[in-house]
């Protein structure tokens, strides 16, 4: 990697690619190429042999994915699926196709099965069963996963898989449904706030466990690993192993994150708690001592993030008022 390397990042107005971009800027790295939906379909396999064959990137980060939380996951598993898959199959092997020299696949933790040993090791993979709610997600991500090991075993390229933990940050998505924990969260208390709400209700017991990690060191995590050279990464994976977790290894109950978002944005009501609805998995924390022997680790703490966090959606709030 030099600062002339051609990069396409693949989802750079979403949440992670953003972070991704953001990160090579800063380094130096000024050759970027991006493409916006609606002027490259990755679910279009002939649009995307053309886009790899005229552009011939050196490096791609596929960082563009359909995401959601568990009620998004529950209403539209065909979509998680199926579009997922597609984005995956068509960049991966289209990247090869045009000759691409390193690729880095954006995996996630809900790869592992739902009642994995805690910490989850890279090595759980495959051990048992999938939390349901996400299972069509998952199932996707680990294709993606096996496509890059399956292409790295038959044609001996060099294309890498990071698994990282529940990611929040700026530009992440604060629909009122379709979100993930921390937006769904920083802008359902925003609002109590506003509208002088005694209660707010949160779904689950709270009891769950999930580990968070800011985006920006998410991106810092990313460039690391895929900057890493071929003999310093052998000595740390396994060819039918390839995948690297990236997260704090630290985790938080729900209950304590809805204390912290609380606090962060001010709200002065009573929380309920519906213990009806889904909990989801148990305890999702992974295990980066792969990723720290590799030389990396995390920064930002999670009060800190939350509070970037939260300053950016109210810088942006605007975008979200309708959703």
């Amino acid at each position: 990697m030099n600062q002339d390397t051609r990069f396409f990042v693949a989802g750079h107005q979403g949440m992670v690619g953003s972070a991704i971009c953001r990160q090579l800027q800063a380094q130096g790295y000024h050759n970027l190429i991006t493409r916006t939906r609606g002027e490259l379909d990755l679910l279009d396999q002939q649009a995307v042999r053309d886009f790899m064959q005229q552009e011939k990137p050196e490096y791609v980060i596929l960082a563009a994915a359909k995401v959601g939380g568990i009620y998004a996951n529950n209403e539209y598993p065909a979509d998680f699926i199926y579009e997922n898959l597609m984005i995956e199959a068509n960049v991966i092997h289209q990247a090869y196709l045009a000759g691409c020299k390193r690729l880095l696949f954006l995996g996630s933790s809900c790869i592992y099965p739902r009642l994995a040993d805690q910490p989850m090791t890279e090595s759980s993979l495959l051990t048992g069963t999938l939390e349901s709610t996400n299972e069509p997600y998952a199932v996707a991500k680990i294709a993606g996963i096996k496509l890059c090991e399956s292409y790295n075993r038959q044609y001996g390229i060099d294309y890498r898989s990071v698994m990282p933990t529940n990611l929040y940050g700026p530009h992440d998505n604060f629909h009122a449904k379709n979100s993930h924990v921390i937006p769904a969260l920083l802008r359902r208390f925003h609002e109590a706030k506003l509208a002088n709400l005694a209660e707010v209700e949160v779904w689950g017991t709270g009891q769950a466990k999930r580990e968070f990690l800011y985006v920006e060191d998410m991106a810092a995590a990313s460039l690391h690993v895929m900057r890493l050279n071929s003999v310093t990464l052998a000595k740390h994976t396994h060819p039918m192993l390839s995948h690297i977790n990236i997260g704090t290894g630290k985790d938080i109950t729900i209950r304590s994150l809805v204390d912290e978002v609380v606090r962060v944005t001010g709200y002065q009501g009573r929380v309920i708690w519906n213990t009806q609805m889904p909990d989801g998995t148990p305890r999702k924390l992974m295990d980066v001592s792969r990723l720290e022997s590799l030389g990396w680790k995390y920064r930002t703490e999670l009060p800190e993030g939350l509070q970037l966090t939260y300053q950016w959606f109210l810088e942006n709030q605007d975008r979200f008022r309708d959703s």
